[in-house]
C-alpha cells in the first residue's frame, strides 16, 4: 500500500502550528530544523487527509496541512489504522511507527487555542528515523505492516513420538489467533514437538532467536519429574528474566488450587527474543495465555525502545 505525501512542515517552537515548505530533510534526530526534533521516539509526526477532512467538516471550515502540527501531511491510507513497529519507505528515507496519538494539552496548546480542537492525540501517528533523506510533496512512501513472529515448542517424549496427540502447543496457537483477530496486527506462528531433551531445546532456541523471531512459547516440563527439564535448560540462557509475570500467575490460581504453585515456570529475554515456559496442560495453557497476553505487546514495544506508557 502507497502514501503519497501531500506537504511537509515545520515549526520552529513546540505546540504551534507547522508551516509547510518545499522540501524537509530527516536525520537521525528527526525533521531537520524543527522542533520536535531530538533522541526520543517521537521524532517525527504525520497525519492523513483522511483524518482531516473529517475534522474540516466538524470544524465547517478548510483546515490548511500543518494546522495540526503535523510534519508530513498524507493521502492514501487511514494512519490510524497503523500499529507501531510498522514501517514506510521510500527511495530515500524509512521511518518506523513508534506511537499512534498522544496527549492532549487542550487550552494550552497553541492548536487548540487557534483551531478549536486538535485531532492529532486521536488519529496523528509518530515516528523515528530509521533511513536518513529527504521529503518532499509528490513523494510516495510504501506502507510495510509488522508482523509479530512466534514459535511456538511443546516438549514431550510420547507426543514426540506420536503416542499421544499434543493438545497444549496447538491451544496456545488457537489463543494467539483469537488475541491478534481483534487487532490491527498480523501475526506469523510456528510450532515444533521435541521430546524432553535439554540439548534439543536449547539447539531450538538457538536457531530460533538467530531467526529473530519475537516469542519463543514452550509448553510442558516445568514440574519436578526426572525428564521435566525445560526450565534448567532455558534460565542460563536468559540474559535478563521478567520473573513477576510467572510468579503474580502461580500466586493468583494457587490460592484456589496449590498444585498451581508447583510449576516453575520462567519468562525473559534471550537476545531479542522474548520467551515463557509454560506448563503441559491445556488447562494450564489458557490460565497463563489468559495473563501473558496482557502484557505482551507492551514487553515487545519495551524491547524496541518504544514508550508505551
Amino acid at each position: 500500500m502507497e502514501l503519497k505525501i501531500l506537504s511537509v512542515n515545520i515549526s520552529k517552537e513546540k505546540g504551534t502550528i507547522k508551516n509547510p515548505v518545499e522540501e524537509i530533510t530527516l536525520n537521525h534526530h528527526g525533521v531537520m530544523d524543527d522542533a520536535h526534533a531530538g533522541p526520543w521516539h517521537r521524532q517525527v509526526s504525520l497525519l492523513g487527509k483522511e483524518s482531516i477532512d473529517r475534522f474540516s467538516q466538524e470544524a465547517g471550515r478548510p483546515i490548511a496541512p500543518g494546522e495540526f502540527a503535523e510534519n508530513i501531511t498524507t493521502e492514501g491510507l487511514e494512519l490510524v489504522k497503523t500499529s507501531p513497529l510498522d514501517r514506510f519507505s521510500g527511495e530515500n528515507v524509512e521511518l518506523e511507527i513508534t506511537q499512534i496519538g498522544k496527549s492532549c494539552h487542550g487550552s494550552a496548546c497553541a492548536i487548540f487555542r487557534e483551531v478549536g480542537n486538535c485531532v492529532m492525540p486521536k488519529e496523528g501517528i509518530f515516528a523515528r528515523v530509521i533511513r536518513q533523506g529527504s521529503l518532499k510533496p509528490g513523494d510516495v512512501l510504501t506502507y510495510h505492516p509488522r508482523r509479530f513472529r512466534f514459535h511456538v515448542v511443546t516438549l514431550s517424549d510420547r507426543a514426540s513420538k506420536g503416542i499421544y496427540a499434543d493438545r497444549s502447543g496447538p491451544r496456545i496457537i488457537e489463543l494467539l489467533n483469537e488475541h491478534y483477530n481483534e487487532q490491527p496486527r498480523d501475526i506469523e506462528v510456528s510450532h515444533t514437538v521435541i521430546p524432553d531433551d535439554p540439548s534439543s531445546l536449547s539447539v531450538l532456541i538457538e536457531k530460533t532467536t538467530y531467526d529473530e523471531v519475537d516469542v519463543i512459547i514452550t509448553t510442558g516440563g516445568t514440574g519436578i519429574g526426572p525428564r521435566d527439564v525445560t526450565v534448567e535448560t532455558v534460565r542460563p540462557m536468559l540474559d535478563k528474566e521478567i520473573p513477576g509475570i510467572m510468579e503474580m500467575i502461580r500466586v493468583k490460581y494457587g490460592k484456589d488450587k496449590p498444585n498451581a504453585l508447583l510449576s516453575r515456570g520462567v519468562a525473559g529475554l534471550i537476545g531479542e527474543t522474548l520467551i515463557y515456559t509454560l506448563p503441559g496442560s491445556v488447562k494450564a495453557v489458557n490460565e497463563y495465555m489468559g495473563e501473558i497476553l496482557k502484557t505482551l505487546e507492551h514487553l515487545i514495544y519495551m524491547r524496541h525502545g518504544l514508550d508505551a506508557h
